[in-house]
């Protein structure tokens, strides 16, 4: 028989460098998780992304135990990375922060395909530069 589910609780946390203080001490302590064993598992899975903001599905059950999924870093992350912005653009349709190449957006898209709604690579691209250029980054032919 199938485990009982208690929560499903959503995080986003550093890739490798998780720590038992808030975001997620707190959301994990409330439904009796053992917050250092996920701490010790998440950083071993995560350690390639170090540093990344990475989101993460935690799925409690019934008897304390839990299993957690690793998405892909959000796009606006991948691409502050790629255009080595510290942030996004106040105003972003008057003042640009920052340029990516083509390459670099379909690169992103790459990566963030399993998690994104799109059909094939063209619509991811497109979302992918949907979000650059609401965060004032600059898509270079």
């Amino acid at each position: 028989m199938a485990k009982e589910i208690i929560v499903q609780i959503k995080l986003q946390a550093s890739g490798g460098q998780a720590t038992p203080a808030p975001p997620i001490g707190p959301a994990l302590g409330q439904h009796g998780v053992n917050i250092g064993q996920f701490v010790t598992q998440f950083n071993e899975r995560t350690k390639e992304m170090n540093g990344t903001t990475v989101p993460v599905v935690i799925t409690v059950y019934k008897d304390k135990s839990f299993k957690f999924e690793v998405k892909s870093p959000p796009a606006a992350v991948l691409l502050k990375q790629a255009a080595a912005v510290a942030k996004g653009s106040g105003v972003p349709n008057k003042e640009k922060v920052g340029k990516v190449t083509k390459q670099q957006v379909r690169d992103i898209a790459q990566t963030k395909i399993k998690d994104l709604n799109a059909y094939d690579m063209d619509q991811a691209v497109k979302i992918i530069e949907g979000t650059a250029r609401s965060m004032g980054i600059e898509i270079e032919g």
